[in-house]
């Protein structure tokens, strides 16, 4: 199923002319007091684009979710600044500006699917709840419009989620762990819809546990850790920061030793171990290391590109 949403409305306010989506500012949000206070969030500056994809990874407790539900206006922030273009968060969302899909918050399980989204559609008004057949194609629910909320699976709860965040047709849309409870075919579609509303100039924000979601829909990827940003970068120069490919490959038996040499002394080339006849390293030039050890002999050659995965562990182990 193709089904796809139209282009987002962007003029619902003076603000939403603006280039820029989300501002950031000096953010804290603390809980607690005393010996009992967690800074959740210790102190974030973040700036979004309309139009861009950006998703927000982090391990548990690093204030991802806790920024998501300030940025819906969902809690106020202990200190600092937020808006939306131009807007205060909690009138941003009101006016439909920015809609979420999140992992807290309870469905009506006595109301059907169809009558979930109209509810909500109607507090958008008239153009919302003209919506409510194509959101519900874009979100596949039209097969299960008369299912009661309290029949529906977890993943087909957390996609009436997403209708209900869809339906007021936001300029900003955020997720947090959007696609949890759902199966591959589910997950498959519902980026398929989201790549298309990106192309359409939807701003898309978006929190999660799959690092293999990230690396393929995420344009700029932005990591916290214990309440602050630990990385702000597109999401292929993180993965090339990291310093270079890995290499491994299978060594002669003449010559070891000198081979070895050679590349431990190498500019560009680090972390070179040995297992057996197997060597591994990182190079800066990965053509010229490959060239370096064909030449020398040895054989099956393997070249892996740093993954988001591997980015995301050194800036969070300590």
């Amino acid at each position: 199923m193709s089904t796809t949403l139209q282009t987002p409305a962007s003029s619902r306010s003076a603000g939403a002319a603006s280039d820029t989506a989300v501002a950031i500012s000096g953010l804290h949000r603390h809980f607690g007091a005393g010996e009992r206070r967690v800074k959740a969030v210790d102190g974030i500056d973040l700036s979004i684009r309309r139009g861009e994809v950006v998703a927000l990874l982090g391990p548990n407790g690093a204030g991802k979710t806790t920024t998501l539900d300030m940025l819906l206006g969902l809690t106020d922030p202990s200190s600092g600044t937020l808006s939306v273009f131009g807007e205060v968060p909690s009138k941003a969302a009101k006016a439909g500006v920015i809609a979420g899909v999140l992992q807290t918050g309870g469905l009506l399980s006595d109301l059907t699917v169809r009558e979930t989204v109209e509810v909500i559609a109607s507090l958008h008004g008239r153009e919302s709840l003209a919506r409510v057949p194509e959101v519900l194609a874009a979100t596949e629910l039209e097969a299960i419009a008369r299912r009661r909320i309290s029949k529906c699976s977890g993943g087909e709860q957390q996609r009436v989620k997403f209708a209900l965040a869809l339906v007021a047709d936001p300029d900003i849309l955020v997720l947090d762990e959007p696609t949890a409870g759902m199966d591959v075919t589910a997950r498959r579609h519902f980026w398929d819809v989201m790549r298309a509303d990106a192309d359409a100039g939807r701003t898309i924000i978006f929190a999660t546990h799959y690092l293999e979601e990230a690396e393929q829909f995420a344009r700029r990827t932005v990591v916290m850790h214990r309440g602050v940003i630990v990385a702000d970068a597109p999401t292929a120069q993180l993965r090339a920061n990291l310093g270079g490919r890995t290499l491994a490959a299978t060594l002669p038996e003449s010559g070891r030793d000198a081979l070895i040499a050679q590349l431990t002394g190498t500019d560009g080339i680090s972390d070179v171990r040995i297992d057996a006849d197997r060597v591994s390293l990182r190079a800066l030039d990965s053509d010229a290391a490959a060239s370096a050890l064909l030449n020398a002999g040895a054989h099956d050659l393997e070249i892996t590109a740093p993954t988001l995965e591997t980015a995301f562990t050194a800036l969070t182990e300590n």
